[in-house]
């Protein structure tokens, strides 16, 4: 009478964890790159508008995601070297560079939702274009590109998060450029005395390439 085991075999755990490691490497760097691309593009949008009283008139005022605040920008480029970074350690240094990933998408979430309601940066051109300091913006709205940012932020925040999990099964640079991997030398052929330029070479040192 025959049993069968559940007991998995190495080969098929094997093949899972590299199936595993494959796909989250692919939604990783699609995350990645493409949270990195929409947190910029976000940044260079209008993300707030109002007025200020010039001369009796209402003058229009816009701020973009840059002029409000510089932090989705700035992590959103640090999110991308992370991504590409952690390719080029492992172990430890991996870890800390999957982090840094995360924290950088987590980073972007936050900057992006306080500035979404912000109009310090309209007051400040309400305050250069009446040339009254404590002049205030007025009919001041906001627009959805800072929820576009933070989305942004999520993405990268999601690839951090895989490069913490499955990071471990991700390939890395390639091995020939560390130490210790020397490529072996090639042995020296032996010499053929019935060649010309070793019996030249003999005759040169004094030696009778004919005798026995």
């Amino acid at each position: 009478m025959e049993y069968v085991t559940a007991v998995p075999h190495p080969r098929s755990e094997a093949a899972a964890s590299a199936r595993s490691g494959r796909r989250s490497l692919a939604v990783a760097l699609l995350c990645g790159a493409l949270g990195a691309a929409v947190a910029l593009l976000a940044t260079r949008q209008r993300w707030a508008e109002g007025t200020a009283t010039v001369a009796g008139g209402a003058f229009p005022l816009t701020a973009k995601g840059s002029d409000v605040t510089g932090v989705p920008a700035a992590l959103a480029i640090v999110g991308l070297a992370a991504l590409v970074a952690v390719f080029a350690v492992r172990r430890a240094g991996r870890l800390l560079v999957s982090g840094l990933l995360a924290l950088s998408g987590a980073g972007i979430v936050t900057a992006a939702l306080v500035a979404a309601s912000d109009g310090s940066a309209l007051d400040e051109q309400a305050a250069k274009a009446s040339g009254d300091t404590s002049a205030t913006v007025a009919a001041l709205t906001h627009t959805g590109w800072p929820y576009v940012a933070a989305a942004g932020g999520v993405l990268i925040l999601l690839a951090g998060l895989l490069a913490l999990r499955y990071g471990s099964l991700w390939p890395a640079m390639s091995g020939r450029y560390e130490r210790g991997t020397a490529r072996p030398r090639r042995t020296a052929r032996p010499a053929d005395p019935e060649r010309p330029e070793e019996i030249w070479k003999a005759l040169d040192r004094g030696e009778d390439p004919t005798g026995a």
